[in-house]
């Protein structure tokens, strides 16, 4: 059973999502909060799996209620739902802890599969998101290049892991055992220096490599013999 909280002042759409949770076999909707606030207390109280998050809510925005409950709560996967499309609120979000981020207007398939994502590890992200987040990084100044030091193969899987892939995708996408991507992974954030799937993504996207790859229209480094 995955349990589900959700922040979100409109009435309308936190029932909305609470009956989409609900009606779906394995999942439970635990707490619906309308501000931050609230948020603040009952997510602690109730410490569900994932929580869906709207950036803009009454007093303290979604983005300060997501650090705050990382802050609390380490382990817990937020999503962020929301009708902005604008690029630095999303790098915002991020960096508060957040783990996907998807548009309002999602499907409740779309929904719940990025709940069962983030669960197995993945970063959901919606492909209108994930094409503004390219633009917007390929109009910044290069970063240092994060593909320095990796090998083809783990190059591939961030690629995989940049487009949202959970690492049972992955694995499957490259045909090699969960445990291999698992490894791969360790010694991605080793070598970027990074935390975790959400920094190692950062950093892969803001790379010189990965904007000229876009921009090129590629979609992943080509395959070498022997990899």
């Amino acid at each position: 059973m995955t349990t589900v909280a959700i922040v979100e002042d409109n009435a309308t759409i936190r029932n909305t999502f609470r009956q989409w949770i609900e009606g779906a076999p394995d999942f439970r909707c635990v707490c619906a909060c309308a501000s931050a606030e609230e948020a603040l207390v009952e997510i602690p109280r109730h410490k569900p799996d994932v929580v869906l998050m709207d950036i803009h809510l009454p007093g303290e925005t979604g983005i300060a209620c997501t650090a705050q409950l990382k802050e609390k709560l380490p382990g817990v996967q937020v999503i962020i739902v929301t009708v902005y499309r604008n690029h630095e609120l999303i790098f915002q979000a991020l960096e508060a802890g957040a783990c996907g981020y998807l548009l309002k207007r999602s499907s409740p398939d779309e929904l719940l599969k990025a709940i069962n994502e983030v669960r197995s590890g993945g970063a959901p992200m919606t492909g209108e998101i994930a094409r503004m987040l390219v633009e917007a990084f390929q109009k910044k100044p290069g970063g240092s290049a994060s593909g320095d030091g990796l090998t083809q193969r783990e190059e591939e899987i961030l690629v995989f892991l940049a487009e949202g892939l959970s690492n049972k995708e992955i694995a499957d996408r490259v045909k090699i055992s969960y445990d291999t991507v698992r490894a791969h992974l360790r010694h991605i954030y080793e070598k970027l220096h990074v935390r975790g799937r959400t920094e190692a993504v950062k950093k892969y996207l803001t790379s010189p490599k990965a904007v000229t790859m876009k921009m090129r229209g590629e979609t992943r480094p080509p395959e070498k013999p022997g990899h």
